[in-house]
């Protein structure tokens, strides 16, 4: 442990922390200090300047990374008869039935990232609610997840779309990569995200809506980004 300390603070040392950088240098920096030996992933947090108690001041959406995530993502679908079969061929892993919805009942069964449900088929949703929406799996319109637009919706979450929105605290986490990437591929990410948080800006939020914006690696620092220059 004493080894992994004194290389963790020498990549810390790395970073000015009283330093807000622009994103081209703070995705150079990151790639640098990205030191682990498995493929790290990249974050983004975001502390906004909004009251996640106040209904007119939340921040939620989804948008599809240019990039993608760099992780492969297993997709639930509630669905019946051809939007079933519209699944399947996006490339669903599960189509769910009276046996899947059993194992996530009983046995609290969550080998999926994504789940993906039609309108009509939300009565059978609702009752796992409280077992999805703890682990942020639970369908929403406002994410695109519950739609009629089936295999749209399965081969956008395939491709690298990720969902977005605000915590108890008032802050943002998403992923946005793999350490893999290269500098402009993060960038270009780190890009897309901001424009459409920026656009999900909500009625009520007044003053400095983005606080603060920090990036970094599963094992690395966390880097400060100047928001305002994506």
């Amino acid at each position: 442990m004493a080894k992994r300390g004194k290389r963790y603070q020498e990549i810390v040392e790395k970073i000015d922390k009283t330093k807000i950088y622009e994103p081209t240098e703070a995705m150079a920096l990151l790639k640098e200090t990205a030191t682990a030996k498995f493929d790290e992933t990249v974050e983004v947090h975001l502390r906004m300047g909004v009251d996640s108690r106040r209904a007119d001041q939340q921040v939620r959406g989804a948008v599809v990374l240019p990039n993608g995530t760099g992780r492969e993502v297993k997709v639930l679908v509630f669905a019946q008869g051809p939007k079933a079969d519209e699944a399947k061929e996006a490339g669903a892993e599960y189509i769910a039935d009276e046996e899947t919805i059993n194992k996530i009942k009983n046995d609290n069964w969550l080998d999926f990232d994504v789940v993906i449900a039609s309108p009509d088929m939300m009565g059978k949703v609702g009752p796992l609610g409280r077992i999805l929406g703890p682990h942020g799996l639970m369908p929403n319109p406002k994410a695109g997840t519950v739609t009629m637009d089936i295999g749209q919706a399965v081969r956008d979450a395939k491709s690298g779309k990720i969902e977005y929105r605000l915590d108890r605290q008032n802050i943002i986490h998403v992923p946005i990569g793999k350490a893999s990437f290269t500098e402009e591929q993060i960038e270009q990410n780190f890009n897309t995200l901001l424009d459409a948080v920026y656009k999900s800006k909500p009625s009520g939020a007044k003053g400095t809506y983005i606080k603060a914006c920090h990036i970094s690696t599963t094992m690395g620092p966390s880097i400060k980004v100047d928001p305002k220059l994506a």
